[in-house]
């Protein structure tokens, strides 16, 4: 019988207001990164938390490591990192005290690993835990999830609101974990998060798995809005052959279009030209369900 490290079977979650979940299924395999795409209210955190063993389903069947849940919630808990992990208060111990004693737990990171990470982390030891500021809170918390170096890291919006510099330190965390051989599951309403880390990512949309697309798959049909700024008027004509832009519009020296997939074939033909200035950006994630997947998100 193949071996999932997370096993969700047509699971359900009512809420007296409304549905929460609805009939969801998937897989997680052993040393992969999944990952949990969904706008506000797609229902990635009560997922989270039936992981977690924090709710119970309405129905299905919810396992990780095999077990059950809601029933073995505590040997579950022993075996994974947890963000949020509803950390008690950390009352006047510095944080110094706190990440230590996560790293003795056995297989737990060395002390000097963790001062070198709350350096790159910019977190100081030495300051009581209770006074920190939500941001560094944040970082706090997360690097308990992965200093006793669990099975399971799961990781809800980790990296949400966290400065780009400290986002880099948890992804390549995250990357090391996978390395090792360990299983991260993390949510996220950032696609581009998701293109960059995901082995496979599932995409929720209230409460509803639309799909379950490989990572190389996300990229290759990713979408880009790419505005540019040449020293001369351009012709459309130059641009109007490249099967994978749409909306190509031109105004006197300035282009902006969409690309699907990667923009290579784009910037080789505009780089005849001289090109002055280059915007490339993201569609929100609710334009991209729209356009990829035909979901009206309002």
């Amino acid at each position: 019988m193949r071996y999932f490290v997370i096993k969700a079977e047509n699971v359900s979650k009512k809420y007296s207001h409304r549905q929460g979940i609805d009939n969801v299924s998937f897989e997680v395999e052993p040393g992969e990164i999944f990952g949990l795409l969904g706008t506000d209210h797609a229902g990635k955190s009560t997922i989270v938390s039936m992981l977690a063993g924090y709710f119970r389903p309405s129905s299905g069947n919810l396992k990780v490591f095999g077990l059950d849940c809601q029933r073995e919630s505590r040997a579950i808990r022993e075996r994974i990192g947890l963000y949020p992990g509803n950390y008690p208060s950390p009352s006047r111990h510095t944080v110094a005290e706190l990440l230590r004693y996560e790293g003795h737990k056995p297989g737990g990171m060395l002390w000097t690993e963790i001062q070198n990470l709350a350096g790159q982390l910019d977190l100081d030891l030495s300051q009581p835990a209770a006074t920190l500021s939500t941001h560094d809170r944040q970082v706090f918390d997360l690097l308990q999830a992965f200093i006793p170096r669990p099975e399971l890291l799961i990781l809800d919006e980790p990296t949400y609101e966290l400065k780009p510099a400290i986002q880099d330190v948890f992804y390549r965390l995250i990357m090391e974990a996978r390395q090792e051989g360990r299983t991260v599951f993390i949510t996220s309403r950032s696609l581009a998060e998701m293109e960059r880390i995901c082995d496979r990512v599932a995409i929720l949309h209230r409460g509803r798995l639309i799909a379950v697309e490989r990572g190389v798959q996300l990229r290759s049909r990713a979408l880009r809005i790419i505005e540019m700024r040449f020293a001369n008027s351009i012709s459309k004509d130059v641009f109007s052959g490249i099967p994978n832009i749409r909306n190509l519009s031109i105004e006197d020296n300035k282009l902006r279009c969409i690309v699907q997939g990667e923009p290579d074939r784009l910037l080789k033909i505009a780089c005849q030209q001289h090109v002055t200035d280059l915007l490339s950006t993201q569609p929100s994630l609710e334009q991209i369900l729209a356009d990829t997947y035909g979901i009206k998100t309002v």
